[in-house]
């Protein structure tokens, strides 16, 4: 007997035999799981993660009985890594049933690399926290006077300011600080943006203390990236990357609300694993600057809606159907503790949304990037499994999403992945031989250099990431293998053995050694073609509504943005025409954005106004999106000119097409059957 195990977040899947061991299982499908024991329970590191429930995207309904009952090696477990509560062992747990497996980011041999660089540019550090350090000394028998009183009093004395009022939990801390402290202590006070507003005492510490600290997180979709910075000089102290857990609950926001729709409960679960995700990025962070959680006074967070609502524990459903309705678009804050983030002495602040699906990362991306602060209209595109767009200037400002998809990020793809060691990143094709060269992460040479073949001993080719994927479709098109609407040319099968027969289309045979094999194939190629004309008719969409403007400045955010070449994007015709030297990355836009809100309250109340003004653009409702979006499929475009990128290119003619998804190996279009 057979059964069927799918595992995230790769979406490896396959039939294997019941009885077989998870890690066996693995193996034989090509999945990247980690073990160096060989199986024996001992090293601890094939830890996997069971997801239990209704999985619609792959008709899977996996129960709790589909993996055999937790041994005794599982129960008495004293391994190297400690067995993290909820996952099994894969060389242990074995397979009896209909499964969904995830496979954690420390678990796997290739970890994903999260590069997601910030540009801060000019900053003007005013945080919404401040330190006083205040002389006073313990109370005496018949003094009478509490302690919170005499510390407020003697920081309004010392200090020259309103006496503060003092947070409940900190009421714990003042009598340790006085006793404690030898004739000091030191208060951090949370001030409001009014400068009579006296703040709030919300940490008391023994004696001196010089510096404090916040945190700010962009909560992506696939991946959340912090930074902790020191409050009084804006230094970035520490950074670090997680992949999103959620992933295993769907690899694009839909499919995570459709999974709370139909599983009781479901959004608990989504809502537990992102705030266990943000406590261990917290403590990483932590731990990196060598500072301690009590130091900590803020962490600001931003992220789309879905998980703007997942994060605060509201109910994400009713934005996975129209007229997607926000439960709230304003900024929220509360003490971290409150949405069980294990930060004791500090606040929370979730940046405000702009509409049901364009979040507070484009709030916090417009903050960064300034589009309403520019004289001419600048295009700002955040790409990742739901792109967010912004067009303006600084009279008016337009934003819309549109659903992408994961293909850009290499999922859904036969030879996709994401961007970890060995996956492909540069490709270029001869125009002449249609030979490929190319480039991986890890390794420096190109893959026609001497020595590439050694290179790749320790970290072999496995893959095609992102702007790998662009790159090789923009390669495929430019060298004439594939024509303007897409289609993978089957008359090129014999001028080169890198086009061949797959079934009823052809496939492009971009690296073969031992048993890797990559290719690009008529699926591959049609599923990067939609996603790119969902984002660009998102694009041409505000264009429209605009007016129709000149736009020479194009800013591609987010960590995929960041390593697209914009030539290539050009060529793909994932952004409108325009001088190539004005389409650049600005890489991780809304973690920058999320920085400045943390050291400056002044940034922080700019952003809270500037995304009330702008103009939202629901693209599921607009009657010119589908014909935009057809348009769009074609590379770069069925019609609009593109002057720019001929300019410094010659694109190839248009040819008919031969050997099409329509037609058989014979290049001829099969006919109807009546």
């Amino acid at each position: 007997m057979t059964n069927r195990v799918v595992f995230t977040p790769s979406g490896l899947d396959g039939e294997v035999e019941t009885g077989t061991s998870v890690l066996d299982a693995a193996r034989r499908l090509g999945v990247d799981l980690d073990s160096v024991c060989g199986g024996r329970g001992i090293c601890g590191r094939c830890q996997i993660t069971p997801s239990i429930g209704s999985f619609s995207k792959w008709g899977i309904e996996a129960k709790p009985s589909a993996l055999t009952e937790p041994g005794e090696l599982e129960i008495d477990y004293h391994g190297n890594r400690p067995l993290v509560l909820g996952n099994r062992l894969g060389c242990v747990a074995k397979i009896c049933g209909d499964m969904v497996i995830d496979v954690p980011a420390m678990s796997q041999v290739h970890r994903q690399i999260v590069r997601k660089d910030l540009d801060l540019g000019a900053l003007e550090v005013d945080p919404t926290f401040a330190l006083y350090y205040v002389a006073v000394e313990p109370q005496q028998l018949g003094d009478g006077a509490t302690a919170s009183t005499e510390l407020r009093n003697a920081i309004a004395e010392q200090h020259h300011i309103a006496k503060p009022t003092i947070a409940t939990h900190a009421l714990s801390q003042v009598n340790r600080a006085i006793d404690k402290g030898e004739g000091g202590a030191t208060v951090a006070i949370a001030r409001g943006t009014d400068v009579s507003d006296a703040g709030m005492i919300t940490a008391a510490w023994p004696g001196f203390v010089g510096a404090m600290y916040g945190i700010a997180i962009d909560i992506g979709s696939t991946t959340v990236a912090g930074h902790l910075c020191d409050l009084t000089t804006g230094e970035i102290l520490s950074s670090a990357g997680v992949m999103n857990p959620q992933i295993r609950f769907g690899e694009d926001l839909m499919s995570r609300v459709s999974y709370v729709m139909m599983n009781k409960g479901g959004d608990v679960e989504l809502t537990t694993v992102i705030r266990a995700a943000l406590n261990d990025l917290v403590l990483e962070l932590a731990s990196k600057a060598a500072t301690t959680v009590d130091k900590i006074l803020e962490i600001v967070m931003v992220g789309n809606p879905i998980m703007h609502h997942i994060l605060l524990g509201i109910d994400p459903t009713p934005l996975g159907a129209a007229p997607f309705v926000l439960a709230t678009d304003e900024a929220v804050s509360g003490a971290a503790t409150q949405i069980g983030i294990h930060l004791p002495n500090a606040r929370y602040y979730v940046g405000p949304c702009i509409a049901g699906h364009v979040g507070a990362d484009t709030a916090a991306a417009i903050l960064s990037e300034g589009p309403h602060r520019g004289d001419t209209m600048q295009l700002l595109i955040d790409v990742g499994t739901n792109a967010e767009i912004v067009l303006g200037d600084k009279t008016r400002q337009f934003a819309a999403s549109s659903p992408t998809g994961p293909a850009f990020e290499g999922a859904q793809l036969s030879c996709g992945q994401r961007a970890t060691a060995g996956a492909v990143e540069k490709v270029r094709i001869d125009r002449e031989t249609l030979e490929p060269r190319f480039r991986s992460i890890g390794i420096e040479m190109w893959s026609d250099e001497p020595g590439f073949a050694e290179a790749i001993v320790d970290t072999p080719v496995t893959g095609v990431c992102g702007s790998g994927i662009i790159e090789v479709i923009s390669e495929m098109y430019l060298a004439g293998i594939i024509s303007q609407d897409g289609v993978i040319q089957g008359s090129l099968v014999g001028k080169t053995p890198r086009v061949i027969a797959d079934d009823r289309t052809f496939s492009y045979v971009l690296y073969e050694h031992g048993d890797i094999r990559l290719l690009i194939t008529q699926n591959d190629i049609r599923a990067i073609q939609l996603a790119k004309a969902a984002l660009r008719a998102g694009i041409d969409l505000l264009v429209e509504h605009a007016g129709n403007p000149e736009v020479r400045d194009i800013r591609l955010a987010g960590a995929f943005g960041a390593h697209i070449d914009p030539v290539y994007a050009m060529v793909l015709g994932l952004v409108p025409d325009c001088p190539v030297a004005g389409v650049r990355s600005v890489g991780n836009a809304a973690g920058a954005g999320a920085v400045k809100t943390l050291l400056s309250r002044s940034q922080r109340s700019e952003m809270e106004t500037t995304v009330r003004k702008v103009t939202k653009i629901e693209t599921a409702t607009e009657p010119r999106f589908q014909d935009l979006f057809i348009a769009a499929m074609a590379f770069p475009h069925a019609y609009a000119p593109c002057p720019n990128l001929e300019s410094i290119m010659a694109l190839p003619p248009r040819i008919e097409n031969s050997g099409s998804s329509e037609g058989g190996r014979d290049g001829q279009r099969r006919r109807r059957r009546s």
